[in-house]
């Protein structure tokens, strides 16, 4: 699976909630102020397309654009690489850094605790 760049991850952010979508909903959709160009937003669509991320239903010449991947699948992808690439794919170099970092509440810990119990049993 080919990485996105920071703008096309947004989009597909977009196109994972609103299931389906033509290049105006998209841009409705976007926080952004002014919004981009409607051309800018259709190119990266098309290079979503080819990256295998999106695929379309063509109405005469508009196009209605869905995920081609769920997001979920992609977070695991993205997820992987970082935990290897960053932790060295240890869970305890990731939860040192979580704590130490993120500061993570007393609750956030216990219900880490719960998980990891839950999974013990398992």
């Amino acid at each position: 699976m080919e990485e996105l760049t920071k703008t096309e991850e947004r989009i597909m952010q977009v196109l994972w909630k609103l299931k389906k979508a033509f290049v105006k909903d998209i841009i409705d959709e976007l926080d952004d102020e002014p919004k981009p160009p409607y051309n800018t937003i259709s190119s990266i669509v098309r290079l979503l397309e080819k990256k295998g991320y999106v695929n379309y239903k063509a109405y005469g010449k508009t196009y209605e654009y869905f995920p081609s991947i769920g997001k979920d699948d992609y977070a695991k992808t993205t997820f992987s690489k970082l935990f290897s690439g960053y932790f060295d794919n240890s869970p305890a170099s990731l939860l040192s850094f979580m704590v130490k970092e993120e500061k993570l509440s007393e609750n956030d810990i216990e219900e880490i605790q719960k998980i990891i119990h839950q999974n013990q049993k398992s």
